[in-house]
């Protein structure tokens, strides 16, 4: 049993998390018959790992997944156009180290957004700061911030994470300020930190989306200067697949 002056001491250096696997620890310690040294190792590195997963779990939070995607709930065997090496590399997170981009394009339901969203994860968990935002909602939020005076502060939010990842963008063609928008991220971000972008469209055909060519083509020259292509072709929709209809 522990002792309740102890436990009261451990909160006070917020150290609380000790209590949860201490008595395991001195049973074992018992045990094994290990040294103080041996035993102290022990709950050190218990220590760890329990911080390590709460600032994981914080990491996370932060990033606004739509859904919470991993590769290895990925299934490679529904589309075999998707290079899986190239993805295995990926997932290393060098890319992010490198303030490298990715662009995952192909048409709708192949997989682009579960992709993003679990390269993001293992940015997280290789401690990257990650944001994940559809590009409809970042265009509407920083339009927004235009009328209420919060630009300066609200565009922050998107060029500070190591990984920033723009789902569906291209969807419709960009008009008001949204063009000037998508040229400052890409212009702050270039060489700074990384992004991944999925989108409908080939890269090629984003020039058409900016009504300036210049401007359109300033922003794909940086973005495709540092990038992995992912074109995933062909293939009809995983969610089309998973649909009651199909499965019956």
């Amino acid at each position: 049993m522990i002792d309740h002056h102890l436990t009261g001491q451990l909160r006070t250096l917020k150290l609380g998390g000790f209590m949860e696997t201490l008595e395991l620890r001195i049973a074992q310690a018992q045990k094994d018959e290990l040294s103080h040294m041996a035993f102290l190792a022990l709950i050190v590195q218990d220590e760890i790992e329990r911080r390590e997963t709460r600032k994981l779990a914080v990491r996370i939070q932060k990033a606004s997944f739509e859904e919470q995607k991993t590769l290895e709930g990925f299934d490679f065997s529904f589309n075999h156009k998707i290079k899986r090496g190239v993805v295995t590399d990926l997932a290393t997170c060098l890319f992010v180290e490198k303030r490298e981009h990715v662009l995952i394009c192909g048409s709708a339901g192949v997989g682009k957004t579960h992709l993003a969203q679990a390269l993001g994860h293992e940015a997280c968990r290789r401690g990257f700061s990650v944001l994940f935002v559809k590009a409809a909602r970042m265009f509407r939020h920083l339009y927004a911030s235009r009328a209420d005076q919060s630009w300066e502060k609200q565009i922050k939010k998107y060029l500070y994470p190591d990984l920033l990842i723009i789902d569906d963008f291209g969807l419709t063609a960009l008009f008001l300020i949204q063009p000037e928008t998508a040229y400052e991220i890409v212009a702050e971000r270039h060489l700074r930190s990384s992004t991944i972008i999925t989108s409908n469209r080939p890269p090629q055909d984003w020039v058409a989306l900016f009504p300036d060519p210049v401007m359109a083509n300033s922003a794909l020259d940086r973005l495709s200067h540092h990038a992995h292509h992912i074109i995933i072709d062909g293939g009809e929709s995983y969610r089309k697949k998973l649909s009651p209809k199909t499965r019956q």
